[in-house]
């Protein structure tokens, strides 16, 4: 039976840090993979630009995978497209990209193997523009590939500050997690 968005809790893990870091260690990272395991009730979302160890350290923790668990790798250009190869191989049920903040044109995207996309504009005082056919192009793709388009925000001074609408309406789609007894397969 799928559980929908709003029947769990969603958990960004480490939103302003990356527990992928090289200097995390790896104690720590089964620590807090032991946390999400027993807290099957919520969907944790890990997003990195550390994406060959995260695929190594889920390799170890996240067997079988959880499908609490959401992995996810950060792309900000073409530049950081091998990002998504990587991710490919990443042991979790569902994985996602995050084109945020979105600061260049990204071309062709084969999805494969990627359940959900996020695109977003940089915010703060120094932010970088973000243009509408980046976006268009990713949106596109996500469709003609059938995979859930969330557009966060356009970006500027703040987070709040250009909004969310991207040509009349906004994109909220995201993947449905199924229900799995997370307990029993650990």
């Amino acid at each position: 039976m799928p559980l929908h968005w709003k029947r769990s809790r969603y958990v960004f893990v480490d939103s302003m840090s990356d527990l992928f870091h090289p200097k995390i260690p790896e104690a720590y990272v089964a620590s807090a993979w032991e946390v999400m395991r027993d807290a099957d009730q919520h969907t944790f979302q890990i997003l990195t630009k550390r994406v060959s160890r995260m695929k190594r350290l889920a390799e170890k923790l996240n067997r079988p995978p959880f499908s609490h668990v959401w992995l996810g790798a950060s792309i900000e250009n073409r530049d950081y497209l091998h990002r998504m190869e990587i991710m490919r191989g990443v042991s979790a049920e569902i994985r996602f990209v995050s084109f945020e903040p979105l600061i260049g044109a990204i071309g062709e995207i084969d999805f494969d193997g990627i359940h959900w996309a996020i695109v977003g504009g940089e915010s703060g005082p120094e932010h970088r523009p973000i243009k509408e056919e980046w976006v268009r192009e990713i949106r596109d793709q996500c469709m003609e590939q059938s995979v859930p388009f969330f557009f966060k925000q356009w970006g500027g001074i703040t987070q709040k500050s250009g909004g969310r609408i991207l040509d009349g309406r906004t994109w909220d789609e995201k993947p449905v997690r199924l229900e799995t007894n997370v307990r029993a397969a650990s």
